[in-house]
């Protein structure tokens, strides 16, 4: 038992740390699954005009916000704004689409419009236009209102990018909406869960445990997040699976199990809850209802299983760790435990992390070479073929998709030893763009909506 608790606790610390480097080739197989390797179109978005005095500080925001979302989606191509020709159009009917079109700007699609402020509104015009065709409706056009706020500016500019990228991508989803949440370390041993807008924004506290929480998931459907928590069982304090409902802000009520039990993930359907646990001894997996009611055991070996990745499109299907050979490897087993098998890499390491893209094709984790530090790796789970996303800079770890499938949050080492950050890049390794910079943030896990 003390052999199976010590292993468990040198794997649930290899799990604990972070990761980042520099992107690879990227194959055919690799840029489909993740929809990078298609045409991208050219975007211009003029800036927004202010309407009054009091409306320039939130034009500019709304402006610059859209531009970072849409540079970010990885299915267009933004004009940079120095390419613009001088006349900037904020109504439709002041729209002249052959300077837009032309060199240097050669758009294919021009987005403007503009603001109107007073003390308790703000009222936003956007359009989206295909400067190619001009004379057809827009292909976006929204009017937005509410609240004169920096949150809410930034939140109107979020769903207007959604809005571009969803027709501009033939309806697939978008990320601008979405949220991120996180492990930060407030001093004194303390490590709560965070939530921040995708872009980095709107970093805030959601958990007051005092004490030390680790690996949120977020369900499915974005209300509630499971997490490692340290709580008491009969007089004893040890890892807990806990809960957090974001509709409510308080924990909801979870069953307490003897030993070490951690790494939850959510079932697809968001009924279930799959996590580690000694509660027998040895570390195993065990999935239960998400009242943790009925836990099952699902694996059955020699050795430590943890870091369980639930196939988000088809639900048949579980990855996870276990050092059952030796040293923690990535294996795949069906959903009702049947089936394991060892994924085999081209050498040996230390393998952690294990994600599942939301097409449920690729696979992304942490692996650690036999001489190199712990990098960002994806797979294809039916060809087994690799693509390497970080290279040379620190450690990079617990890698998790962004709901479009084309981008992956993690946490790196690459701005100091000893540090830790939440960064966001392409799913092919580029465009790495830090999103923490303060304290230790680690774990960081993408909400689906």
């Amino acid at each position: 038992m003390l052999k199976s608790v010590r292993c468990l606790g040198q794997l649930f610390f290899v799990v604990v740390i972070l990761f980042c480097g520099r992107p690879a080739s990227a194959q055919d197989w690799f840029r489909t699954g993740t929809g990078l390797g298609e045409a991208k179109p050219r975007v211009a978005i003029a800036d927004f005009a202010p309407r009054s005095d009091t409306a320039k500080s939130h034009a500019s925001l709304f402006t610059q916000v859209v531009r970072d979302d849409l540079q970010f989606s990885g299915i267009l191509e933004l004009a940079s704004p120095s390419f613009y020709p001088p006349q900037v159009p904020t109504a439709p009917s002041e729209l002249k689409a052959p300077a837009w079109m032309e060199a240097p700007t050669n758009a294919n699609y021009l987005g403007f419009g503009n603001l109107t402020e007073s003390t308790s509104e703000v009222t936003i015009q956007a359009w989206l236009f295909d400067v190619r065709n001009p004379s057809s409706q827009p292909v976006v056009g929204k009017v937005y209102r509410g609240g004169p706020t920096d949150l809410q500016v930034r939140k109107f500019a979020h769903q207007f990018a959604d809005e571009i990228i969803s027709k501009l991508s033939g309806g697939l989803p978008s990320v601008a909406s979405t949220q991120i949440a996180f492990v930060r370390s407030s001093g004194a041993g303390v490590k709560e869960i965070w939530v921040m807008d995708y872009d980095g924004a709107n970093q805030h506290q959601v958990t007051n445990l005092h004490s030390i929480a680790l690996t949120p998931r977020w369900s499915p459907e974005g209300s509630r997040i499971a997490f490692t928590c340290f709580a008491p069982y009969k007089g004893v304090n040890s890892a807990q699976i806990c809960m957090y409902s974001m509709d409510t802000g308080k924990l909801v009520a979870f069953p307490r199990f003897a030993g070490t039990n951690i790494t939850p993930a959510w079932s697809p359907d968001g009924t279930q809850i799959v996590f580690s646990s000694s509660m027998q001894g040895t570390p195993e997996l065990y999935v239960s209802d998400i009242n943790g009611s009925r836990p099952q055991r699902l694996s059955h070996s020699n050795g430590a299983s943890m870091s369980p990745a639930w196939n988000p499109k088809t639900g048949q299907s579980i990855a996870f760790v276990s050092d059952r050979g030796g040293t923690p490897q990535l294996y795949l087993m069906n959903a009702d435990g049947t089936s394991p098998a060892k994924l085999d890499l081209p050498e040996k390491g230390y393998v952690i992390d294990p994600a599942w893209s939301p097409n449920g094709q690729l696979l992304a984790f942490s692996w650690r070479r036999p001489n190199d530090d712990y990098d960002i790796y994806v797979m294809d789970a039916s060809s087994r073929q690799i693509v390497e996303l970080t290279r040379d800079q620190g450690r990079n770890e617990r890698p998790s998709w962004a709901p479009d499938g084309r981008h992956v949050v993690f946490e790196s080492t690459r701005t100091g030893v000893g540090t830790r950050q939440i960064w966001t890049m392409l799913a092919d390794g580029s465009q790495p763009h830090q999103l923490t910079t303060s304290g230790h943030n680690e774990s960081p896990n993408w909400s689906t909506h």
